[in-house]
């Protein structure tokens, strides 16, 4: 730890007694001084902290990392001692006062996390080569991804500052994290004990520290960044070429989970000239036996893609570092980045599910309810054949729309095109035909779907065998996306 178990202790009092909590730091300041903190300008928030009682001293120091005297900080983290909080780096000399030394972010409603200190906030200072993250754009997505059930065993892979690990606690008996960086363990056990959480810490390599163990949930946001292979910063590069890393996860995740297991973690992957993405995402799979569904977000051109990593560490004033990496996609014909949440379930089927998805437009965090909501309809649909599905009473999604395009012509407006729309969660669009305007339109969940086929049969003098045969493949597709849902009392 970065911090004796005393000193910890003596830092969650004094952060505790101060009131130093996001719920005490947005009462200290008011919303719209809040606001300002959050786009980084603290002029109100240091008129608010001028009297430099305890919570003023600590917000000035860890939120709007302002130096501040020896006297006012040590009156701030007593009983932790100065000495300590030096010796730990928690705090730094600076000029002629102290000033934050880590990242000391209030999380949630009564949590801390320790990490490195941003290079946004420190201009011109180089990254550490083992620099640990606090919580950024990636971490959140992850959170929000990730599936919340109880579960016994919680693996997180390359915990960082232990911020997934934290989440994990709170729905898994135990929980397991690891790291290659020695200085992001360090980081991590001081966040766990800080926050009243026991984790097991192991060194390693992605999977190596928990070789021949199996895990109920394992989740990771790995140093995915796709490119030559290059290691400057443990937190960015993994030291795979290109995205070889999103391959390796899916590789191990067979021998990471138990019968039934998730896995769940972020990626980058390459879109290549004259290659589908999608398939070669797919291949990643190919033999593990693993039902999974990858999501991507977002794709970046490589130019933006080079300009935001190395803006991430600092390095934007380096061409030499941009050109060999745009050279390098140039060489292997990479015209875009994608990026994405990767989800994988141990099922222990032999044909197991792959749903690679573009949904660009339509992810709309948090994304875990509807991540696991989209293997319990896997699984509702995997034990029905034909005949079982119509047997079933429907109804439609909750809030489900429908939208017309229509032309006005010498006899009024002509329907051109029908589409059903989920509002909420992935936003799903779906352009129909009449039929399954008619199916969606009768899924009030008071009839079998088969009698509800015959009345349509009936209606249009078609064979209601005939109908059926037609309708299994476009139920199933509906129930896969949530447009109908079956009715189950």
């Amino acid at each position: 730890m970065l911090l004796s178990p005393a000193g910890v202790d003596g830092l969650r009092t004094a952060l505790s007694r101060a009131g130093f909590t996001s719920n005490g730091i947005a009462g200290r300041l008011g919303a719209q001084a809040t606001g300002a903190v959050a786009r980084n300008d603290y002029r109100a928030a240091l008129r608010a902290t001028e009297d430099r009682d305890p919570l003023g001293t600590l917000i000035r120091v860890f939120i709007c990392d302002q130096t501040e005297s020896d006297a006012t900080v040590a009156a701030a983290l007593a009983p932790l001692s100065i000495e300590e909080a030096l010796a730990g780096g928690l705090v730094e000399r600076y000029g002629d006062g102290l000033r934050a030394g880590v990242d000391l972010e209030p999380y949630g409603d009564d949590w801390w996390v320790l990490a490195d200190v941003p290079a946004s906030a420190r201009p011109g200072r180089p990254l550490h080569a083992e620099h640990v993250l606090g919580i950024g754009g990636a971490t959140q997505t992850l959170l929000g991804a990730t599936m919340r059930r109880p579960v016994d065993t919680a693996l997180d892979l390359g915990t960082g500052s232990g911020v997934q690990a934290l989440h994990l606690a709170t729905h898994a008996a135990t929980v397991t994290a690891t790291d290659l960086s020695e200085r992001a363990l360090r980081f991590a056990a001081t966040t766990a004990a800080l926050n009243g959480q026991d984790w097991e810490l192991l060194r390693g390599d992605l999977v190596a520290p928990v070789a021949g163990r199996r895990f109920d949930l394992v989740v990771s946001n790995p140093p995915f960044v796709v490119g030559p292979g290059t290691t400057t910063h443990v937190y960015r590069d993994s030291g795979r070429v290109g995205d070889a890393i999103g391959a390796e996860l899916a590789a191990a995740a067979p021998h990471l989970l138990t019968e039934g297991g998730t896995m769940q973690y972020l990626a980058n992957w390459v879109h290549v000239a004259g290659e589908e993405w999608d398939e070669r995402v797919a291949g990643w799979f190919a033999g593990t036996g693993l039902d999974a569904w990858v999501i991507q977000r977002e794709v970046a051109d490589p130019m933006a893609y080079v300009d935001l990593w190395l803006t991430d560490v600092g390095e934007t004033a380096d061409p030499q570092r941009m050109a060999a990496w745009l050279d390098w996609f140039d060489a292997h014909k990479v015209e875009g980045i994608g990026f994405g949440i990767v989800s994988l379930r141990r099922g222990g089927h032999a044909d197991p599910v792959v749903r690679v998805e573009d949904l660009r437009q339509r992810v709309r965090p948090p994304l875990g309810d509807q991540i696991a909501a989209w293997f319990d309809r896997q699984d509702f649909l995997r034990v029905r054949d034909n005949d079982a599905l119509l047997a079933e009473r429907y109804r439609a999604a909750e809030g489900l729309q429908l939208r017309q395009e229509a032309t006005m012509g010498d006899e009024g407006w002509a329907v051109d095109r029908q589409v059903l729309a989920m509002p909420h969660g992935l936003r799903w669009t779906e352009e129909i035909d009449p039929l399954v305007l008619a199916l969606v339109g009768g899924a009030d969940g008071r009839l079998p779907l088969r009698d509800q086929i015959a009345l349509l049969a009936a209606a249009h003098d078609v064979e209601p065998d005939e109908m059926a045969e037609a309708a299994g493949p476009i139920v199933a597709h509906l129930v896969e996306r949530g447009f109908i849902e079956a009715v189950t009392a």
